[in-house]
């Protein structure tokens, strides 16, 4: 939550009038807890308490970034009385099946068949390396979206640097086509990477924050 996307969001809602909720996950962060002892279930119910425990009458608009993107699809799907819209940024639904299983040699699957975590270099935060588990993976597994249809009907914003090393644009492309809300636009930016933390793309996320509120307004 001290990114630097989490942080401008927090600015640009601040000028607006409008209400902020930051958090990281369990073992993410500021929060307690171990990433090896995390999964889906553990992050998504992360999720679910921060919606549960803000006022009940205000409707939420949610912004994820990369594994948070996916995370917050399964919330506003989970949610649909309370989210009015959804805000994806380099979206990674299913990175576990899609992309994290195949980039595996032998070596590291016979160590996770072990249940020993399998160690991911990372460019992110501190650089720590990510302990990858079988359990993150197997629980991953009934969370996947992409082979069906998602029950989200408001509208989604979305973005993806045509440059990302880490989750390719297809992904979100993907999403796309699988979500049932008939007001959902995709902005592929050219060269962008996974990030999308850089001046001009900070304020491409505003841009489309506003818009996405205007629209919001002028369908109520």
């Amino acid at each position: 939550m001290e990114g630097s996307k989490a942080l401008a969001l927090e600015q640009i809602c601040h000028q607006h009038g409008l209400d902020f909720t930051r958090f990281d996950y369990s073992g993410h962060g500021s929060s307690g807890g171990q990433f090896v002892d995390g999964n889906i279930d553990t992050w998504l119910s992360d999720t679910q308490c921060v919606i549960d425990n803000l006022p009940p009458a205000k409707k939420l608009l949610l912004v994820g970034s990369s594994m948070g993107a996916w995370l917050a699809t399964l919330a506003a799907r989970d949610n649909t009385n309370r989210v009015a819209a959804l805000i994806t940024i380099a979206a990674a639904p299913d990175f576990t099946e899609r992309l994290l299983l195949p980039a595996l040699n032998r070596e590291q699957l016979a160590t996770m068949q072990a249940n020993e975590p399998v160690l991911l270099p990372s460019d992110y935060d501190d650089e720590s390396p990510y302990p990858i588990t079988a359990q993150l993976i197997s629980n991953s597994k009934k969370h996947c979206l992409l082979n069906n249809a998602i029950d989200i009907t408001t509208p989604v914003r979305m973005m993806h640097g045509t440059h990302d090393t880490d989750v390719p644009y297809q992904l979100s492309v993907e999403l796309m086509a699988t979500l049932q809300s008939q007001d959902v636009q995709l902005n592929l930016i050219k060269n962008g990477d996974h990030r999308l933390s850089c001046t001009t793309h900070l304020k491409i996320l505003e841009q489309t924050l506003l818009q996405l509120l205007e629209t919001l307004q002028k369908n109520n």
